[in-house]
């Protein structure tokens, strides 16, 4: 039932839905892919990534169109993430899989930590 095609959609559904708000929506799909549906991590990772293209390209398009993404911090952001993605994607062969697991797992308690008690700073 879990990997039915009606299933896939929903949890799709769900998650692109959480990644067009901007929570994570990737994280959660490896979490869901490994955990639940027993994928091999580096599978995981490899899905994620072609989950996320289509997603943030939607995301960024609305953002745009909604005056909430100006022009000039979104061209350095995309060549700074296009060059670490590469750069970390190379390296990410060279660490075991266990301590790329564990440091996602520190990196996901660290981001929903500081979700949890996240503040809006008062302009001024």
């Amino acid at each position: 039932m879990l990997e039915s095609l009606p299933f896939a959609i929903a949890i799709s559904s769900l998650l692109g839905f959480l990644a067009g708000l901007g929570v994570g929506g990737g994280s959660l799909l490896i979490i869901w892919l490994t955990l639940v549906l027993n994928t091999e991590y580096q599978v995981a990772r490899s899905i994620n990534l072609l989950f996320f293209i289509p997603s943030a390209i939607i995301a960024t398009l609305f953002r745009r169109k909604q005056g909430k993404l100006p022009f000039q911090k979104l061209i350095p952001a995309i060549i700074a993430g296009c060059i670490c993605a590469g750069f970390f994607s190379v390296i990410s062969k060279e660490i075991n899989i266990s301590l790329l697991k564990k440091l996602f797992g520190i990196l996901l308690l660290y981001t929903g930590v500081r979700e949890l008690f996240y503040k809006k700073k008062k302009p001024g």
